[in-house]
This record gives structure tokens, sequence and C-alpha cells, in this order.
């Protein structure tokens, strides 16, 4: 029976590639390409609107046909749910990786017998200068792991038991029910957050003097708020900030290299 690997993400999911190529195996590998640690979940196994509209707003690049891209990741989703394939699942200890394993976990309840996963945490990150070693959450991301890291764990993959799937099959079914603006994943619970949240952390790190946005994006990336927050996030929460006249910002809004912020309760010098 052949093989179908899953990651979160397009960076893991070329890691893992690269593993196994090394390894000699032809596996084929799936990304599943959307944090669902950010945004509404429900209804999102409905219809690719849900995600594909927040997304939408998130993104400063105009030119990807969001709509496009989650109705083919949900027809491979679908594809692979009535597959005959055997099914790894990699994760690492975060709240995307993790809501990602529930969400297949859902879709896949029904032929518990074909899945099956392997679990990667900060012990298995070998790179000392890492940034995640600085995480007191200690979270983790398949695709922060080098290849030769995969490529040692793929004799680990392992069954996932009936009764564990339908308890994470369930879980996913309550996060999408609870529906909050962000997930966080801590002592094996997710809780719900806001938006709200990240925008007070960048209220507090705007100066009365022009920065690099990208000092402030490393602070949030780097902060624990439970989840693991790209820039692509922070870039759009920099937009709304700005719009609604709470920070300032000069350069291009779409991307790090020239952008800056400063506060507005004074005003920010040339």
């Amino acid at each position: 029976m052949s093989t179908i690997h899953l990651t979160n993400g397009d960076v893991a999911a070329d890691s893992l590639r690269t593993a196994l190529q090394e390894a000699g195996r032809d596996d084929r590998v799936y990304a599943l390409r959307d944090d669902l640690a950010v945004g509404p979940l429900r209804g999102v196994d409905d219809t690719p609107d849900v995600r594909a509209d927040f997304w939408e707003r998130v993104s400063a690049d105009t030119k990807r046909d969001f709509l496009r891209e989650f109705r083919e990741q949900a027809a491979s989703l679908d594809k692979l749910t009535h597959d005959d394939a055997n099914l790894v699942v990699w994760h690492g200890e975060s709240a995307a990786d993790q809501l990602m394993l529930r969400r297949v976990c859902y879709h896949v309840r029904n032929s518990p017998q074909r899945l099956n996963e392997v679990r990667l945490s900060i012990r298995d990150l070998t790179d000392p200068g890492a940034w995640a070693h600085s995480r007191k959450d200690r979270a983790t991301s398949v695709g922060m792991f080098a290849p030769d890291v995969l490529k040692g764990r793929l004799p680990d993959a392992a069954p996932i038991s009936v009764l564990r799937i339908s308890r994470l099959a369930l879980e996913w079914q309550e996060v999408k029910h609870a529906n909050g603006e962000t997930r966080r994943w801590r002592d094996n619970t997710f809780t719900s957050g806001s938006f709200a949240d990240l925008d007070a952390l960048i209220l507090d790190l705007a100066t009365e003097a022009w920065q690099p946005a990208a000092h402030v994006a490393a602070e949030l990336m780097s902060a624990e708020l439970g989840f693991l927050v790209t820039d692509t996030v922070v870039l759009w929460r920099l937009r709304e900030l700005a719009a609604t006249r709470r920070i300032k910002l000069r350069g291009d809004a779409s991307a790090w290299r020239t952008l800056e912020l400063c506060a507005t309760l004074t005003p920010c010098p040339n």
C-alpha cells in the first residue's frame, strides 16, 4: 500500500520531500496550506469561501486567487479522505500543526486504520541557535526541522489509535464551533483569543521615534501567545492599526524592507 505524508505548509513539505529522497523513498508529500490558528473556522469543512475570504483580507498579495487555491485544497483533502493510501501526519507542538492533525482525524475518522503520525518537539530541534529554544512554551512546527532530522524520524511513524482519532476529531468540531479569532495551544488544550491581543503588543512596542517594523514583528513572532505568529499576520495587523490611526506607518506596507512604524500619541519625527 502506498503512503502519503501530510504537513502543515510548504516549507515543511519541501524539507520532508528532501528527507524522503535522501532515504531513497518515493512516498508522496501533501502540504495543507492554511494557518488554522488564526481566522474563522466555522463552516471551514463545508465551503472553502470561509478561509479564502479571510486570507484575501489578510494578504497584501493582490495577485493570488485565494478562492481557487482553497477550492483546490478542499478537493485534494476530499480525495485524500477517499483514497486507500496510508496517511502519515507530521506535526510539531504548535497550535497550527495540532489543528491540522485534528482536522485530518476528522476527515479520515471513518477509516482510522490508515492514519499514522510522527510527533516532533523541541527535543528534536538539534540546532542550538534555533530561535524556538528561546520560547518558554517550546512551540515548534515541522517547518523548523532540517531534512536530516526528518529523515531520522521516518521509522517512527506510528498508528493513531481509534480512540484517539475519535477524540481529536471531536476536538476539531469543538474548536470550529468556538470560532475564535485566534486559537492558543497550551497544556494540550485550545483556548480562543482575539486579534486585539496582537494589537496590544504592537501598541506597547510602538515608540515616539520611527523604528523598523521588522523589529516589532520579531518581538511578536517570539512572544508567548500560544501560537506561532507569521509575518503575514503581523503586516496585516500593522495595516489595520494604521487605518484606524492607532499607529503611523511609512514605507511599503506590503513588505518589510522599507516599512517603519511610530506611535501616534505624539508627532513622529521626520
